[in-house]
């Protein structure tokens, strides 16, 4: 025999002690017992009566749910909605230019000013934009201006309000008007070095 054959041959034996070894090992190893539940019969009923009340629950849970957010979405209707919180100031004035507009005569703004964008106080989910107008008007012709900001469908309203005389022959005021729009806290500027 040649020495390629004969370790060939060696190799065959060993392998073959090897896997009569194995499977041996395998088939004396004890088998699994499966272990009888310890629950009994009166507490699978009891969990089965748990779920069925938890269960029972459900569609009252989901038109609580379903009035809530109608009701959310109604709320948020008057969410000043924009890309930017430029664009969304430039609504605000929009609203104020059309209100000044109605009024007879029509009252113009005179200066304007973009105020800061800021996170709504106490919410984590809404902003405000400010937005401050000077105007020269009548006090009636004010009053009209806010009562009709206050009946806006938008989130906006008077945050700020400066009257000085201007024109006592015309009887006319200055006013200096801030004006605050809820937007999504998206437009709001984060904080540097810190995640948004």
């Amino acid at each position: 025999m040649s020495p390629g054959f004969r370790r060939a041959l060696a190799w065959t034996v060993v392998s073959g002690i090897l896997t009569l070894l194995l499977t041996y090992w395998q088939s004396s190893s004890p088998a699994t017992v499966a272990v009888a539940s310890t629950d009994s019969v009166a507490m699978a009923e009891q969990h089965l009566a748990k779920l069925r009340q938890a269960a029972a629950t459900v569609p009252q849970k989901q038109e609580i749910l379903k009035r809530l957010s109608d009701d959310l979405a109604l709320r948020e209707k008057g969410i000043i909605n924009a890309d930017t919180a430029q664009q969304a100031q430039a609504q605000i004035i929009q609203v104020l230019r059309k209100l000044g507009h109605d009024e007879n005569p029509p009252v113009e703004i005179r200066a304007q000013e973009m105020g800061e964008v800021r996170p709504l106080e106490k919410s984590d989910v809404y902003g405000e934009v400010l937005v401050s107008v000077q105007v020269e008007c009548g006090i009636d012709q004010l009053v009209n201006i806010v009562v009709g900001l206050a009946a806006r469908p938008e989130l906006i309203a008077s945050n700020e309000l400066r009257v000085t005389s201007a024109n006592p022959k015309n009887k006319t005021i200055g006013v200096r008007l801030t004006v605050s729009g809820v937007v999504p806290r998206k437009l709001v500027p984060g904080k540097k070095g810190a995640a948004s």
